[in-house]
């Protein structure tokens, strides 16, 4: 049980914001828009497919510092188109821009993410720490008005590092005027969120609706957010 804590930090992209399912949705619209089966990308599920691993794998790479910004998103729809066949001379480069401006406007959210933010923000001071783009990350909080739930939306972009950096929670807690021990993360990726957070020596969630292997040293998680509703 963590009735004690006093703030809860929650990761947005994946966790609270349905990630994949925006990404699709916005995926789908790009299909048809850009003609893709005209170029020889005869199956929208197998795009999705490619271009979902091919992202999951540049962002782990982003997250450890490893790759920019710009060189991510240079790549994740090159790489997929190239890898499905297409010209590199015939890759759409509006893709990414496109992909860009709309997917941030889609406003799926994980299953009950607005009753127990509001049940939790009865009792505890919320707030988001997000590796994601600074634009795409408030148009995200403000569409899908995220924004009321949470006292500091902190993206790393502002702080110059990315979670796992141990600089970004102490940010984080420093803006939130609290302490190690009075505060909670909660996020999906165990990389930057968990061990992000058990590395600096606060308390961790593990949100795995995927039902991923969880790891021995990560004491605490749930599979719905709605799990949270008993623990807090």
């Amino acid at each position: 049980m963590h009735h004690h804590k006093k703030h809860i930090f929650f990761d947005l992209d994946h966790t609270i914001w349905d990630f994949d399912r925006n990404a699709e949705e916005t995926l789908n619209e790009l299909y048809d828009t850009h003609k893709l089966a005209t170029l020889g990308v005869t199956s929208c599920a197998d795009f999705i497919a490619t271009y979902t691993e091919n992202n999951h794998q540049l962002w782990a790479d982003y997250h450890l510092g490893k790759i920019t910004k710009d060189f991510l998103r240079s790549q994740r729809f090159s790489k997929t188109f190239i890898a499905l066949g297409v010209h590199p001379d015939a890759v759409p480069h509006q893709f990414e821009d496109d992909y860009v401006r709309i997917s941030p406007t889609k406003t799926n959210l994980f299953e009950d993410a607005e009753m127990v933010l509001a049940y939790l923000q009865k009792k505890y001071t919320l707030h988001i720490i997000s590796n994601g783009f600074k634009e795409t990350t408030l148009t995200k909080m403000d569409l899908s008005k995220l924004n009321p739930y949470f006292q500091n939306v902190i993206i790393s972009e502002d702080v110059g590092v990315n979670k796992p950096s141990p600089i970004i929670f102490e940010y984080a807690l420093d803006r939130a005027k609290t302490t190690k021990p009075d505060s909670i993360m909660i996020g999906d990726s165990l990389e930057a969120d968990i061990y992000g957070a058990l590395n600096f020596g606060m308390e961790a969630i593990f949100f795995n609706p995927m039902e991923k292997e969880k790891p021995a040293d990560v004491k605490h998680e749930i599979k719905h957010l709605k799990d949270l509703l008993t623990r807090f």
